[in-house]
């Protein structure tokens, strides 16, 4: 009987015990929230373009001629004065000839008319010559002094000609297209040859009228190329169109590729999308597609309401409206309001009310 009721205070004293032990606190989650700005709208568009290098030019004679020489070829590097074509140069070797021919005969007339004109001079002074003979000797000596100047000019020009007869480039670049064949006449100011110089490489798009206002200079693009298929580059606005193209409603835009590579070149197609983002008056937010949860109720989302404890919040949960899945997010037309702390990460295991751990 003694052990019976030993057993039993026993017990009884290690039910006490369990009584007396300390229930702990659940540990509270960590989760992840962004905090919602501004009410924006973000739309992307793409427009197809070529490229083109930054600095190409159009290389062409300042004087008509037949071609006798063109020593280079597409692909060919070129050096600073390196020759591109040559003309004939017959016809500006004899026009040089002849200037110098008529110089000779101007200074030879502007010497004569001088020594005429100091002549009567002289005899102007001992009263042996009237004052007319002497303004026409006068007269005669400076026309003749004008037609020497404007024979050395003549000379001059003939010159220039001579040497526009040869073709040269005034800056390292690489040949890109040769528009003649020897044997061929150009006249002056006809496209001789195309010539990239320079790394930077450009892309041209025209740009509809609808979404022109929104582009800007230095605006930043993503380019992908044909040739390149899974490559993006990243660009950046250089130039906008004042005005459009002829008669239709497309303005030219010409964007720069901001990260050279060795397999792009120019007259390469090319994509160049551009992201247009606006304040909306709709109070449209975006929020990640995964901080949207659906049930039997609908859409909503969860939002973390701070307290006074540091680094606490609890867990509200907010109905939103739906709108278009975009490349930025889900956007939220209803439900929220600037400066909500949306619940992104933990939203599996998270419920109203609860208390959590915001960073």
């Amino acid at each position: 009987m003694k052990a019976l009721i030993a057993s039993i205070l026993l017990a009884g004293l290690l039910s006490g015990c369990d009584r007396e032990k300390v229930v702990e606190e659940p540990q509270l989650r960590p989760v992840r929230t962004i905090t919602v700005a501004e009410p924006v709208t973000v739309r992307t568009r793409t427009f197809s373009g070529s490229s083109k290098s930054s600095r190409e030019s159009r290389l062409s004679f300042k004087v008509a001629g037949t071609v006798v020489e063109i020593p280079v070829q597409v692909g060919d590097d070129l050096k600073t004065g390196d020759l591109v074509a040559r003309l004939d140069p017959s016809q500006y070797e004899l026009q040089l000839q002849q200037a110098q021919a008529s110089l000779v005969q101007a200074e030879a007339s502007a010497r004569n008319a001088e020594a005429n004109y100091n002549r009567v001079k002289g005899l102007y002074e001992n009263n042996n010559a009237s004052r007319n003979d002497l303004d026409s000797a006068r007269a005669v000596a400076e026309s003749a002094r004008a037609q020497q100047r404007a024979q050395e000019k003549s000379l001059e020009l003939a010159r220039l000609n001579l040497s526009y007869t040869r073709l040269r480039v005034n800056a390292d670049c690489s040949l890109a297209d040769l528009s003649v064949e020897v044997n061929e006449n150009v006249a002056a100011g006809s496209q001789v040859a195309r010539v990239n110089c320079g790394q930077e490489l450009e892309v041209n798009t025209d740009v509809p009228e609808s979404v022109i206002a929104g582009i800007r200079q230095g605006m930043a693009v993503t380019i992908r190329f044909n040739s390149l298929p899974g490559d993006t580059f990243k660009g950046s606005v250089v130039e906008v169109g004042v005005a459009s193209n002829g008669t239709s409603s497309t303005f030219p835009v010409s964007v720069r590729v901001e990260e050279p590579d060795p397999a792009l070149r120019s007259g390469l197609a090319a994509e160049v999308t551009f992201s247009f983002t606006s304040t909306s008056a709709t109070g449209t937010y975006l929020v990640p597609l995964v901080a949207v949860v659906n049930d039997a109720d609908g859409p909503f989302v969860y939002v973390a309401e701070p307290v006074s404890e540091a680094g606490q919040a609890i867990v509200r949960r907010k109905p939103v409206r739906l709108g278009e899945l975009t490349e930025a997010g889900m956007q939220v037309q209803a439900g929220l309001a600037t400066g909500d702390r949306v619940v992104t990460a933990g939203v599996s295991v998270i419920r109203e009310g609860q208390r959590v751990l915001v960073p």
